[in-house]
C-alpha cells in the first residue's frame, strides 16, 4: 500500500479575492473548480504547474463570520522557489511578509485569510 500527497485545503472568506492573492503571490493557478448545485460551497484547486500537488480553496456560502478562526497550530505550506532574492523583493511589494528567518534562510507570507506560506530556497 502506498500514499501520496492530493492536496491540501484552506477555507477562504473571500474566493476572488484569494485566488487572485495565489496567482500574484505564487504563480498558483485554479486548474478545476466544483460548485455545489444548491450553491452552498465551492471548491477550487490551484496548481503551481509543475508538481501533481494541489491547494484547495473551500468557499461555503453560509459562513457567517469575517474569518477562520486558525488557532494556535503553527500549520503551514511551504512552497521552494528558484529566485529567492526576487521573490522576497515581490512579497516585500505586495506587504505580505509576516515573519523572516534570515539565519535559516526563509520567510513566510500571509494570505488574505491569514494562512502562512513559508519561503524556501530550491536546493
Amino acid at each position: 500500500m502506498k500514499f501520496q500527497f492530493a492536496h491540501n485545503n484552506f477555507n477562504v472568506v473571500d474566493l476572488d479575492k484569494s485566488l487572485a492573492f495565489y496567482d500574484q503571490a505564487l504563480g498558483l493557478k485554479e486548474t478545476r473548480r466544483f460548485e455545489a448545485p444548491d450553491g452552498s460551497f465551492i471548491l477550487s484547486y490551484l496548481s503551481d504547474g509543475v508538481t501533481p500537488h494541489e491547494l484547495e480553496l473551500t468557499w461555503l456560502r453560509d459562513f457567517d463570520r469575517d474569518s477562520y478562526n486558525l488557532g494556535d497550530n503553527e500549520f503551514h505550506l511551504a512552497l521552494t522557489v528558484d529566485d529567492m532574492e526576487a521573490a522576497h523583493l515581490k512579497h516585500l511589494e505586495m506587504g505580505c511578509i509576516c515573519f523572516e528567518n534570515p539565519d535559516m534562510g526563509i520567510y513566510f507570507i500571509i494570505d488574505p485569510d491569514g494562512y502562512w506560506i513559508e519561503i524556501v530556497p530550491a536546493k
